[in-house]
């Protein structure tokens, strides 16, 4: 069913101000470029506010004092977090309420919660406790002795294994495995003995795990994502890793065991951590960086090896010069090297 809202009903379940007629009422939300009547809108960004004055949509989203071009429009300080908002008033309903599906496997001594839903295909191990409102779907496996919070969601195909431990309203998507054993072997001669990996994972309340991401269970203690983190598709966290609060860990980072990374830490794309290093709370490393060492609080860092963001980017403004500047350099040293012979001429 279609909900409608007026503007002013919006604005104060956004905290925000209505600049026009709040009494228009609006069923959707759309882009810039793209939304029609009936539609909100959001401008995030000032350098696209010329298009508020092309769109179609009733409404706009916009930081106060912007020019609202005639447009009705709902003054917040964070547009876009308006926007998600309403995406999830508009379009995000809850799972319905299914219960054990035919064709689900659950264990003994499994203890689920109120209107959990275990659909077809997926295995519930023994001994494992998921609580209200859960979704387990097929596919997915729980191995035994795991425990699952309140309002989680656990994608198709995602494995929890043995004795993980999961805080309420997590999400793991297709693919995300928590707990496979760390890449941990003893040289043994020319080979190598596998170490038992005794530990587990523990992902705190609202962590949420990406598509074929990894967290491997630690050798003998505890691999801890704390609360809020969330990973992105194709990330690796190693054995004995501990993740603070509120980290973006963004696609295809890698970060080798037992790790520290500290609150509110932001990874980009393809950033790369050796072991046993520390990374201070609000830092930002960008895509592709290198983190050989620890790196201290409140910095962003770029390029690999990582290093403070601006030195980085007045190495790569030299780096393109350096052909020139070898030119020169030989060019200077053929000179020295002739007036050094004609001095010893004399």
């Amino acid at each position: 069913m279609q909900i409608t809202k007026t503007l002013q009903e919006l604005a104060e379940y956004l905290g925000g101000v209505v600049r026009g007629d709040g009494s228009v009422r609006i069923a959707g939300l759309a882009p810039l470029d793209n939304a029609g009547p009936g539609a909100i809108t959001f401008l995030a960004n000032p350098k696209y506010a010329a298009k508020v004055a092309e769109t179609k949509a009733d409404a706009v989203l916009m930081a106060p004092g912007g020019e609202a071009y005639g447009r009705n429009v709902i003054e917040l300080a964070n547009p876009y977090l308006g926007f998600a908002k309403l995406l999830t008033l508009f379009y995000t309903r809850p799972h319905p309420v299914l219960g054990v599906m035919p064709g689900a496997i659950v264990g003994t001594n499994v203890t689920l919660g109120a209107a959990v839903s275990i659909h077809a295909g997926a295995v519930v191990g023994a001994n494992v406790t998921i609580g209200e409102r859960t979704v387990i779907y097929p596919g997915a496996v729980i191995y035994d002795d795991v425990a699952i919070g309140d309002d989680c969601v656990v994608h198709a195909n995602a494995v929890v294994r043995e004795r993980c431990r999961i805080g309420n309203r997590c999400k793991l998507q297709p693919g995300a495995v928590i707990g496979s054993d760390g890449f941990g072997y003893a040289p043994d001669g020319s080979s190598y003995y596998p170490i038992p990996q005794i530990g587990i994972v523990v992902l705190e309340d609202d962590v949420e795990v990406g598509a074929n991401a990894t967290v491997d269970r630690a050798a003998l203690e505890v691999t801890l994502i704390k609360r809020g983190t969330k990973l992105d598709n194709l990330v690796q966290v190693a054995h004995n890793c501990r993740i603070g609060e509120d980290c973006m860990i963004v696609s295809q980072v890698g970060i080798a065991g037992s790790s520290t990374i500290g609150n509110h830490v932001t990874l980009a794309g393809q950033v790369g951590v050796v072991g046993h290093v520390s990374i201070g709370d609000n830092v930002i490393v960008g895509a592709q960086g290198g983190v050989p060492g620890s790196l201290a609080a409140n910095a962003y860092y770029s390029g690999s090896p990582a290093m403070p963001h601006k030195e980085w980017l007045r190495v790569m403004g030299t780096l393109p010069k350096l052909p020139d500047m070898r030119k020169k350099m030989t060019e200077l040293e053929k000179k020295i090297a002739g007036l050094e012979a004609l001095l010893a001429k004399e």
